[in-house]
């Protein structure tokens, strides 16, 4: 362990870049309609903007975990933030959606870079009795930024353009990059191998599933060329996904995954409760976004006020929450928030209806602020509480890639939502004219489009039970003292057998 005498300069300077990758996730959500009119492209493209990014931002995390652990995390940290700022500005430049979700990918590439780094280093620089405000800090800012982004979004997107909303970050990205550099320590390096045929198998199976699950509606869920089909490509990317599990286990150098350390049973349920979180965030503001803009005709900057409840409640409550798991088990706060959540987003599925009152929504959208703001904090505190310092690079590593590979697999699967149930509650052949609708679709499309995404809010509402089931069955969480002294214990008698 490498504390040092004043840590937090630091992690605020980590939490800054952090806090703009996190943003990327979720800010495109409110710009989607225009996106689609500016660059003339369809309901199925403009979310490959997001998938895009999620894909080649989960893929490489196992990797830039152990690149951090090698090469130090402070110099990952800046070179992926580099990429992650440069990246943004093609992205805002961009004439086409092909350019666009090219650069997304690259954007995506960037901020994998940075993500293991932040939580390695909280884990490394952070004494054990002072870690769980700094990692209740680092919860909350993937919570407070997730809801932020739409917020952010709306407001970049009807006063500048679509673009802003990545060119922002180019110079928020040269401050985190100059406070970095000044703040950040440089730690001690460990060699690691790499194993490229674990990358390999992972991103193969990963882009299989996803673009089969998330382009099955388009094909109808058949043919997409030759022998090729839409299950073929889904079930070839499970068997991909199951050849890389199996790798792990008999590979006898250093595996992306350590198994072992789903032996940790908070470990473990802690990975499944945030693989629901990401799924769900992720999807439930696509449905959301289109029906506030779609059916109601709102603004982006409309639509994503409608989302302050949720970023208030958030803000005031995710530092309480961050203090508040170092003294009461993380399992009742957690399980008390997702089941909070799935209230929250049947309450407005409830709602969605061309008439509704429209401020009947931001009940809702409070109760979800409150709800996401017991998740983060409870699960990244527990996820990595167990686990040994010379883990917490591969841990932190394993987590975020959940997180992440929960949000792919949450676009991809609202995106086939979706556009089944238009195909499903919209007259013949016009399903498509209003999934590439940008303003405000006709009057007589209406009730069947809110009925779509109402159907569709019920799948992110349905995924965060899961997460809850997960949550309630963590294992009360063991003092401190007593899980360094065990690791020490281990590490003498380890010496003593060499």
């Amino acid at each position: 362990m490498e504390t040092v005498e004043k840590p937090w300069p630091a992690l605020w300077a980590l939490v800054l870049g952090f806090f703009m990758i996190l943003v990327d996730s979720t800010i495109v959500s409110v710009a989607n309609p225009k996106i689609m009119e500016g660059l003339n492209t369809d309901i199925n493209s403009v979310i490959w903007v997001t998938s895009a990014y999620l894909l080649a931002y989960a893929v490489p995390l196992l990797v830039t975990g152990r690149l951090g652990d090698k090469y130090g995390p402070k110099n990952l940290y800046l070179i992926g933030l580099l990429v992650f700022t440069l990246a943004s500005l093609w992205c805002g430049l961009s004439g086409d959606i092909s350019t666009l979700i090219i650069a997304r990918v690259v954007q995506g590439l960037g901020a994998s870079m940075m993500t293991p780094q932040t939580m390695a280093i909280i884990t490394r620089i952070f004494a054990p009795d002072k870690r769980g405000p700094a990692m209740g800090l680092w919860g909350a800012t993937a919570g407070v930024a997730m809801l932020v982004g739409p917020i952010a979004g709306g407001l970049l997107v009807d006063g500048m353009g679509w673009e802003w909303i990545f060119i922002v970050n180019v110079p928020v990205g040269i401050v985190a990059f100059v406070l970095a550099w000044k703040l950040v320590p440089k730690l001690q390096t460990h060699e690691h191998k790499f194993d490229l045929l674990g990358v390999a198998l992972s991103s193969i199976g990963l882009f299989l599933l996803v673009f089969g699950i998330q382009d099955g509606e388009k094909y109808n869920w058949g043919t997409i060329a030759g022998p090729l089909s839409v299950w073929s490509m889904i079930i070839a990317g499970i068997v991909f996904l199951g050849a890389f599990i199996w790798w792990q286990a008999v590979n006898k150098g250093e595996p992306l995954i350590p198994l072992s350390l789903f032996k940790v049973r908070n470990f473990s349920l802690a990975n499944i409760a945030i693989t629901t979180m990401g799924f769900s965030v992720t999807a439930m503001s696509l449905p959301l976004f289109f029906y506030y803009q779609l059916v109601r005709g709102m603004t982006p900057t409309e639509s994503a006020l409608m989302m302050v409840p949720m970023a208030v409640f958030s803000l005031i409550l995710a530092p309480v929450v961050g203090k508040l798991v170092d003294k009461v088990n993380p399992r009742y706060v957690a399980c008390t928030g997702f089941i909070l959540m799935s209230i929250s987003l049947l309450w407005t599925a409830s709602l969605m209806s061309p008439d509704t009152a429209i401020w009947l929504f931001l009940l809702p959208s409070g109760l979800l602020g409150i709800a996401s703001s017991g998740i983060w904090a409870p699960l990244s505190t527990t996820a990595t509480r167990n686990l040994a310092p010379r883990e917490a690079g591969a841990g932190s590593g394993i987590y975020n890639t959940t997180r992440q590979i929960g949000s792919v697999l949450g676009s991809a699967a609202i995106a086939a939502l979706i556009a089944g149930r238009l195909a499903a509650e919209l007259p013949a052949g016009a399903a498509g004219g209003a999934s590439g609708a940008a303003g405000q679709i006709p009057e007589f499309l209406r009730a069947g489009y809110s009925t779509a995404m109402a159907q569709s809010t019920l799948l992110p509402a349905a995924a965060v039970i899961l997460g809850a089931a997960a949550a309630i069955m963590f294992a009360k969480p063991r003092s401190v003292d007593a899980i360094y002294s065990d690791f020490e214990g281990k590490s003498e008698s380890a010496a003593r057998q060499r």
